[in-house]
């Protein structure tokens, strides 16, 4: 199916021309040969991203502020139950029309209102790339001998927020990434695929570790939470925000990927496994975490401080190699993909793959990551629920848009299209329902974030409640209104036509 569709979409691709400032190379629809990634490679693509140190780092953030490993483990794997469907919701128009998510997000936003949830993504992806980089540069600097850790170099400097020393090895790693980068989607799909079964093992390697030195399962798990029911109930529902938010960008940009599946079933089947990963990596890292207490007398939830406590030189390599291997494989397909189509979209003519990507590189140190990973409170409830705001709402539109709007039947001809005449032109290319949904879902969550950050002192409860539950609130609010709206607007244009019989002619 996914060869008759591809070749179909080629072929309506083909018999026109594409308006130059909407593609090029990197935004046509794929062909039949680029179709490529079976069931298997979607599920390596999955285990690639799961297993990294942000993922483990997010388990042990929940043992850390009080959860039990269990309730860490039902945590994740529900917030990761509810974002699938999603996933395999936005990866369908990816799989069947062979484009892109800059693409995709024309048919509901407008041809130049894409701009506007891309570029809201892309900004997210520089985030997380520079947050991936930094874990990268610290398994360097967990490399490097005493003597050079105990110099003035790595004494931090107020200004900058770091050490020159660890800046430096930030740097490193930030340049040895651009090597895979600069092959394109097939260096990122070669990539996952060898490095799975590698992650797997390492990941293994660390579980039996933590089992010998604690134990058994017994005093690895003791750690009994110390949350009281009504304290758990308030860490619970922001925990699952954020943990949605952790996969909600793949959740919108997921048609980047999708479009190469081989068909729909490859595609979902190779997605179906999230929650079995996430499940199962959370329990690695939640059981080695809480088997910290029982082995160093206190809970550390940052595997790089671990590997730094474990010594010895083996286990140093093995961590450099683990940590580099997951933070690439994690770092490229999730943080570069996106932000590199989004510039490619902004200006087909100026940005290719490559040159996107190394400006979302850029971008990535400016988010000075080693800020962001200052503590968990920072992480998960400032950083992780405070996007779910931008990203839900984006969500909840595209969704909305492709199948109670536009019935999951898109014109490809009309995507590439600049014309008044084009199906998704709206007004001067731009859909105001969807912006304006858009702000609608966003402006109930500023408050309780502006709390958060420090800026207020203190807002109404129910802000608070908003802020815990943003994706949620933004994701159904926002495609609700967007639905609304667009389902009004449509209905008074039919009724225009049927009053004015010379406008059919007048459009065609």
């Amino acid at each position: 199916m996914a060869s008759s569709s591809s070749s179909s979409n080629q072929i309506q691709f083909d018999e026109f021309q594409p308006d130059p400032t909407l593609t090029n190379e990197d935004l046509k629809p794929t062909t039949s040969a680029d179709r490529t990634f079976s069931g298997l490679e979607m599920a390596s693509l999955w285990v690639g991203l799961v297993v990294g140190v942000p993922t483990y780092y997010l388990a042990g953030s929940l043992v850390d502020l009080g959860m039990a490993w269990w309730q860490g483990i039902a945590t994740v794997v529900a917030a990761n139950v509810i974002l699938l469907l999603p996933l395999i919701l936005t990866g369908h128009p990816g799989t069947r029309y062979g484009i892109s998510f800059p693409v995709l997000a024309r048919s509901s936003f407008g041809i130049r209102g894409a701009h506007i949830p891309t570029l809201l993504r892309a900004l997210v992806g520089c985030g997380w790339y520079g947050i991936e980089t930094w874990i990268g540069g610290e398994a360097i600097f967990l490399l490097l001998p005493k003597i050079v850790k105990n110099s003035s170099f790595a004494k931090p400097l107020f200004w900058l927020g770091t050490s020159p020393l660890e800046f430096g090895c930030f740097i490193v790693f930030w340049f040895f990434q651009l090597g895979i980068v600069w092959k394109g989607i097939d260096g990122i799909r070669e990539l996952e695929k060898y490095s799975a079964p590698i992650l797997i093992f390492l990941t293994s390697c660390l579980l039996i570790w933590s089992y010998v030195k604690a134990g058994g399962f017994g005093h690895m798990l003791s750690l009994s939470s110390r949350l009281s029911n009504s304290e758990f109930w308030a860490l619970f529902f922001p925990s699952l925000t954020a943990n949605i938010s952790f996969w909600a960008t793949l959740a919108l940009n997921i048609p980047d990927f999708t479009r190469y599946a081989k068909s729909q079933n490859d595609q979902i089947i190779g997605q179906a496994g999230l929650p079995v990963f996430m499940g199962a990596f959370t329990f690695v890292g939640l059981a080695v975490t809480s088997s910290t207490k029982v082995i160093f007398g206190n809970v550390i939830s940052n595997p790089i401080q671990l590997l730094g406590e474990i010594g010895g030189i083996w286990t140093k390599l093995l961590a450099i190699l683990g940590i580099s291997l997951a933070t690439l494989t994690t770092n490229i397909a999730a943080n570069v993909v996106a932000p590199a189509n989004a510039l490619v979209n902004l200006s087909p003519s100026r940005f290719t793959f490559r040159r996107g990507a190394l400006l979302t590189a850029l971008l990535g140190i400016a988010f000075q990551p080693w800020r962001l990973l200052q503590s968990s409170e920072s992480f998960v409830y400032t950083w992780l629920v405070g996007y779910s705001a931008l990203l839900g709402p984006i969500g909840g539109i595209i969704l909305a848009d492709y199948y109670l709007i536009q019935r999951a039947d898109l014109s490809v001809r009309d995507l590439y299209t600049l014309s008044p005449r084009g199906a998704y032109y709206y007004s001067g290319g731009y859909n105001l329902a969807a912006i304006s949904s858009l702000v609608i879902g966003i402006l109930p969550v500023i408050p309780g974030f502006l709390k958060k950050v420090g800026i207020l002192s203190s807002v109404p409860d129910v802000f608070n409640v908003i802020y815990n539950n943003a994706w949620f609130i933004s994701f159904f609010s926002a495609g609700i209104i967007y639905w609304i709206v667009s389902s009004v607007i449509r209905k008074g244009d039919s009724n225009t036509q049927v009053m004015d019989p010379l406008l059919p002619n007048i459009k065609s």
